[in-house]
């Protein structure tokens, strides 16, 4: 059997054996895991090169990206916190508009990759709401002048304040549409070139109050940005199907296609996931380790989100699980995304966990029995959530009160073990 790229007529030679095993979907989960970073070879490792090595942060105001790094190369807050400081890892509204923490190194193209969001918000707003590019000019001036005379960043109250009458309200008609002023588009606008950043209240992750500051990133051209992207995407999630990167991306079908056409991928046989050539002898050779890994991750970690296809994660004896605090009936399999934070043995998911602060404790439902090597992951991470984070938030909205059902399935469930 083979490896053959999409539409070329290069192959690269498997055994039918090696095939075979490339296709047990224990195997695939622990080479997903690998190239996570999730098997412990990134220990000591800085952020920017953990973001860089395993794929952007998604952040939305959780936890996400501390349990992220946590899990991958034990860092701490404050390492995380004075890698933000420095300006070596940052979020960036990146991938489909959607806020990501990035490396230095990948500013530039998340930027360039993103930017299509903002855009379509501005000429919505012209189409519906009578917006104006001259209107929206003269506040991105204003804006960015405000920023220049500023001796600290400003909220967005400060900045209405500062720009007074170049911000115009947009009545009931904006409201319905998500946008009450014309503020926020001119805002989006500027962070999508690059000529201005937001930067956290208190310099963490897990919240979302931010003021702005006027920036000028560092500059990098691409012959093609979407090619960039589509290369860094298969270095960190390989082998993934061209769905999954259009998921990613946010790409057209015909755009996906012809972001990935000059990398030369490779299919892996019998399925419809693609791989870097360069990847192809590692995936071939690499077997599951006989030892288990455990790391306890958000729901949203890239280890689920780079594919968004949860199924590839879960055992089928799993799949039929009740999802913690749900309405009865709904059940783990069935769900687009985990409902909780979830505790990950070599790429696959053996269990669910949340923190209640008010107790200072990590609660779970586990798939399989605590071992040495599970009880001491789940005591790191409930240390490092309470000494460090204080609480482990899955979103902005996220609150000990909106978590109590699951708290309350999860001391009230009987461990299953697996």
């Amino acid at each position: 059997m083979f490896i053959f790229g999409p539409g070329l007529a290069d192959t690269h030679p498997m055994s039918a054996a090696a095939v075979a095993a490339d296709l047990d979907p224990a195997r695939l989960r622990s080479w997903w895991a690998r190239s996570q970073g999730l098997d412990g070879a990134l220990a000591g490792a800085a952020p920017a090169q953990v973001l860089a090595r395993t794929g952007w942060a998604r952040s939305v105001g959780g936890a996400a990206p501390y349990l992220g790094l946590f899990a991958r190369a034990g860092s701490s807050r404050a390492e995380v916190d004075a890698a933000v400081a420095a300006v070596e890892i940052h979020e960036l509204p990146s991938a489909r508009g959607c806020t990501y923490v990035l490396p230095a190194e990948d500013f530039a193209l998340g930027l360039a990759v993103g930017a299509g969001a903002p855009a379509g918000e501005f000429a919505a707003a012209r189409k519906h709401l009578g917006v104006t590019e001259a209107e929206i000019g003269t506040l991105k001036d204003a804006v960015l002048a405000a920023l220049a005379e500023a001796d600290r960043p400003l909220d967005p109250a400060a900045l209405r304040d500062a720009v007074g009458g170049a911000v115009r309200s947009l009545g009931e008609a904006g409201r319905k549409r998500g946008v009450s002023t014309t503020l926020p588009l001119a805002l989006g606008l500027l962070q999508s070139t690059g000529e201005i950043r937001r930067v956290p209240d208190n310099g963490r992750l897990d919240q979302q109050r931010y003021g702005y500051v006027r920036w000028t990133p560092p500059r990098q051209t691409f012959d093609d940005a979407d090619t960039e992207l589509a290369r860094r995407y298969w270095s960190w999630a390989a082998p993934a199907s061209l769905a999954h990167f259009r998921w990613f991306s946010g790409f057209t079908a015909a755009r996906a296609r012809a972001a990935l056409a000059p990398l030369g991928l490779l299919s892996v046989a019998g399925t419809d996931l693609l791989i870097p050539a360069e990847l192809a002898d590692a995936f071939a050779d690499h077997r599951r380790p006989e030892e288990p890994h455990y790391t306890l991750l958000a729901g949203i970690d890239g280890l689920h989100l780079l594919h968004r296809e949860l199924p590839r994660l879960v055992d089928p004896a799993d799949a039929e699980r009740p999802v913690p605090g749900a309405k009865a009936g709904r059940v783990f399999g069935s769900d687009a995304d985990p409902q909780c934070h979830v505790v990950a043995d070599r790429g696959r998911i053996v269990g669910f966990w949340e923190f209640d602060p008010e107790a200072g404790e990590l609660v779970h439902a586990l798939f399989v029995p605590q071992d040495a090597a599970l009880k001491d992951a789940l005591a790191r991470t409930e240390a490092f959530v309470r000494d460090e984070l204080g609480d482990a938030r899955g979103f902005s909205l996220d609150s000990p009160r909106s978590r109590a059902p699951k708290l309350a399935a999860f001391r009230a469930a009987v461990v299953q073990e697996g």
